[in-house]
């Protein structure tokens, strides 16, 4: 389930908006102070940031400045201030969307579904289940939170497992898809040398991810 701090010094609107985040299965976090907001930040590590600008302790502004020198999260303001001036700001500070109170709950919800799937990592670049993350793009992984080294015939032999979680991939498939590309001849001895290498790399005796399939292939479990 995917978690959203809610910074709202209006009790009662945060407790409507919270309850309808419940209700949608959005595990809310209300908060009424840009101090309390930081700590629940760093303590939750939100997916999406609703901000109101006018809070006790400073503007939102300010609040959406420390988060996107942090983070990538999304930031929707929710906020009563109508002036031209201050959506612009919001928008130059990174925020997605800037919505006047008052404001529909539905479309509220609807916002937040768009941004949150429009900001979903590519699940064809990113695999990441707690132990094992691996960002394809950056060639970065990490195992049970230390960072793993992994060789380029490892990692894209990683993402063709990850991309077809379930299936079998033949040993011809993968032969295929990892070199022929490149013109270069690689034997089925070759392919289980590496998917060897990479196993002891990425398991431990918790976590099992590539099964063989004898004489056919390798299938990912994770």
């Amino acid at each position: 389930m995917q978690k959203i701090l809610v910074v709202e010094d209006d009790r009662i609107l945060s407790q409507t908006i919270c309850c309808a985040l419940k209700k949608a299965e959005y595990i809310p976090y209300p908060v009424h102070s840009i101090e309390a907001a930081k700590l629940s930040y760093l303590q939750n590590t939100p997916h999406l940031i609703l901000l109101d600008v006018n809070l006790p302790d400073g503007e939102g502004f300010l609040f959406c400045q420390w988060i996107k020198s942090r983070s990538s999260a999304p930031v929707l303001f929710l906020t009563a201030r109508d002036l031209e001036e201050d959506a612009l700001t919001g928008y130059e500070l990174g925020a997605e969307d800037y919505v006047t109170k008052p404001f529909s709950i539905k479309i509220l919800l609807k916002k937040i579904d768009v941004i949150l799937k429009r900001n979903e990592p590519d699940s064809a670049s990113y695999y990441n289940d707690g132990f094992l993350i691996v960002d394809f793009e950056k060639a970065k992984t990490t195992v049970s939170g230390k960072e793993c080294v992994l060789t380029p015939t490892e990692l894209r032999l990683l993402k063709q497992l990850t991309a077809h979680g379930g299936q079998l991939l033949t040993y011809e498939v993968l032969l295929e898809r990892l070199w022929d590309h490149n013109g270069q001849f690689v034997d089925k001895h070759t392919l289980a040398v590496n998917v060897n290498r990479l196993r002891k790399k990425i398991e431990d005796k918790e976590h099992k991810y590539i099964s063989n399939i004898y004489g056919m292939g390798y299938q990912w479990l994770g």
